[in-house]
């Protein structure tokens, strides 16, 4: 069975940074695809941030030039720094790993960011 837990998310100021981290555990599971979601109160879960394991990356336009993801294929671990961390980013924000064939899609418990005076 393969399990994502996440790490990072807490308390942070606007202007701040948060890195938010995701393993991936479960033997012979190799995602085609990593990334981050996130959903606010009241809203619908959105795509943050997402990888290909080659390396292709795309964000949500009000995260770009603000957040990065990355990845670590050895490990199956994707992080997400977050820089000039703004209050509407506060959001429960979940681990996301997918893989094509066969399909199957994984998502993590999340972890919550607040950004906050």
């Amino acid at each position: 069975q393969v399990q994502l837990v996440e790490s990072g998310g807490g308390l942070v100021q606007p202007g701040g940074s948060l890195r938010l981290s995701c393993a991936a555990s479960g033997s012979g599971f190799s995602p085609n695809t990593m990334g981050w979601y996130r959903q606010a109160p009241g809203k619908q879960r959105e795509l943050v941030a997402a990888m290909s394991g080659g390396g292709n990356s795309n964000y949500a336009d009000s995260v770009k030039g603000r957040f990065t993801i990355s990845r670590d294929n050895a490990k199956n671990t994707v992080y997400l720094q977050m820089d000039s961390l703004k209050p509407e980013d506060t959001a429960v924000y979940y681990c996301n790993a997918h893989r094509v064939w066969p399909p199957v899609t994984y998502w993590g418990k999340g972890t919550l960011v607040t950004v906050s005076s």
